[in-house]
């Protein structure tokens, strides 16, 4: 199995750690095994999964820099653009309203270009 596809094989349809065991998501004994042994090679496993979803630009840039150093950084970020993902940080890549930012603007703040 290659490590891109990885993300696609979770049941949960997504990569954050759960409590349920790998047979609630119907997977076979050999996929739950190699889901945990490189579990520890994804960020967004490893670390708090609000913070690919944060709303302050510093955790944004944090989760961004932790994304270069995953493996299915690529993968990740094919699949977010594909599944046109409405936002969050996918592929070391920030998403808002399913398109691509160079950074994600504070809440609250007033538009970059007058409408």
């Amino acid at each position: 199995m290659r490590l891109t596809t990885l993300l696609d094989t979770l049941g949960d349809g997504g990569s954050a750690i759960t409590t349920r065991g790998a047979t609630d998501y119907g997977l076979t004994d050999e996929r739950a095994e190699f889901d945990r042994v490189i579990s520890d090679l994804i960020p967004c496993r490893v670390n708090d999964a609000e913070l690919w979803f944060a709303e302050q630009e510093a955790q944004v840039e944090q989760a961004k820099a932790l994304c270069q150093t995953c493996p299915l950084l690529e993968g990740c970020l094919a699949g977010a653009i594909e599944r046109a993902e409405p936002w969050g940080v996918w592929g070391g890549q920030v998403f808002v309203n399913g398109v691509v930012v160079p950074t994600k603007r504070g809440r609250g703040r007033p538009r970059k270009n007058a409408a």
